[in-house]
C-alpha cells in the first residue's frame, strides 16, 4: 500500500465520498487512487474555485463531508475564500 492509497481507504473511513478535485501533474498517483475504488467518486473542475465552492455546497446540502484536491501552493491560495466559507459555516468539507 502506498500514501495514495492509505489516504483514499482513510476519506472513505471517514465518509468522504465525493472529492472535487482540480489535480495537477503532482497529484496524478492520488488520482489514479480515487478511480481504483468504488465508495468514492471524483468530480473534476477546472479551477480551484470552483472545486472548493463545490465541495462546500455539497457538505451543506447532503450533511456529508467532502474532500478537495487542489494544486499545490497557488491551488490553496484560490480555494482560500471558499474554504473560510465552509469554516464559517460550520460546513464538513
Amino acid at each position: 500500500m502506498n500514501g495514495a492509497e492509505s489516504l483514499v481507504r482513510t476519506l472513505i473511513a471517514g465518509g468522504v465520498d465525493t472529492c472535487f478535485a482540480n489535480p495537477g501533474t503532482s497529484e496524478m498517483h492520488l488520482v489514479a487512487q480515487l478511480d481504483r475504488f468504488a465508495g468514492i467518486r471524483c468530480v473534476l473542475g477546472l479551477f480551484e474555485g470552483v472545486v472548493s465552492g463545490a465541495a462546500d455546497g455539497y457538505a451543506r446540502m447532503s450533511g456529508k463531508p467532502a474532500c478537495t484536491l487542489l494544486h499545490l501552493g497557488p491551488g490553496l491560495a484560490n480555494s482560500l475564500a471558499n474554504l473560510h466559507n465552509a469554516y464559517r459555516a460550520q460546513s464538513r468539507s
